[in-house]
């Protein structure tokens, strides 16, 4: 099923499931009304304490009768515990940066307050000169999680999502390490929803394509992860405990703006379109500050 947090007018901020196509969603009010299940107001308990399961068995019952362009996508999970990201988790793209890939996680942690809305726009302040996108497959953290195998480390997903790690070069350069440069409010556009990993048969074979301004920059299948989501989600099992509701951002493909010979980086007005199969689309347009 596919959850997402929505604004309107009328029931201001909720949680809705999305039609299988992607256009109608039903709200949590309505869910109630239809299943006769009391789903709580929190998407959290809905997601992670057994409501959705209950809610699932009842899906014939549901009618989504909303449009979507009526309401206005919020960031799908509120205030994660973590935002774990991965660098240089793509063959290609490692081969462009010139760098041999690590056999573990390479990891760096954005705040929550870089989280942004899939339709927003992305804020840069005007010191940045080298701004760039990345397009990366997000997965979702579905219960507690400690020293988890390889081999179980799916049971412990609740689905995935998009997320945009959009990155400050210039700072990232200079820092030498990348939170400031990729922690920047808005820098971290994601949904547009959460797909639940039973639509997903197999995260490693999805593809991801990035547009600027329509044109195709990034177009990679997830299969060129150097680590795959069982080994990521396993190998940081065990020093960290992974939390219901944390984020981890499995790394980005080829085709940023810092490996072309000529790096073409993100301008004011821009739009970046972010695609991910079976996951949706994100469109933010860039403006600087």
């Amino acid at each position: 099923m596919k959850i997402a947090r929505i604004n309107d007018a009328k029931v201001k901020e909720t949680y809705a499931l999305v039609s299988d196509d992607g256009r109608r969603l039903v709200i949590r009010q309505e869910i109630q009304e239809q299943t006769g299940i009391p789903v709580p107001p929190s998407i959290k308990d809905f997601m992670f304490h057994g409501w959705l399961d209950e809610v699932r068995q009842q899906k014939d019952r549901l009618a989504f009768k909303r449009r979507i362009e009526d309401v206005e996508l919020l960031v799908p999970i509120p205030n994660p515990p973590k935002i774990v990201c991965l660098a240089f988790n793509y063959y290609d793209h490692a081969r462009d940066a010139g760098l041999t890939p690590s056999d573990e996680p390479v990891i760096f942690m954005k705040p929550r307050t870089a989280l942004n809305r899939p339709f927003r726009e992305v804020i840069c302040p005007s010191f940045v000169t080298r701004l760039d996108y990345e397009a990366e497959l997000a997965v979702i953290i579905g219960k507690d999680t400690k020293k988890v195998s390889e081999e179980d480390a799916l049971d412990n997903v609740f689905g995935y999502m998009i997320l945009h790690d959009v990155s400050a070069r210039d700072i990232q350069f200079k820092d030498k390490q990348f939170t400031r440069g990729k922690g920047i409010d808005t820098f971290a556009p994601c949904g547009p929803w959460i797909t639940t990993k039973d639509e997903v048969a197999d995260p490693q074979n999805l593809l991801i394509t990035t547009k600027v301004n329509g044109e195709i920059r990034q177009n990679s299948p997830s299969s060129n992860m150097v680590l795959s989501i069982r080994r990521i989600i396993s190998a940081l099992s065990r020093t960290m405990t992974l939390e219901a509701g944390d984020i981890i951002s499995t790394g980005t493909p080829a085709g940023v703006a810092m490996s072309m010979k000529e790096p073409r980086y993100l301008k004011d007005g821009d739009i970046v379109e972010i695609t991910i199969e079976k996951l949706g689309t994100i469109r933010n347009r860039i403006v600087f500050q």
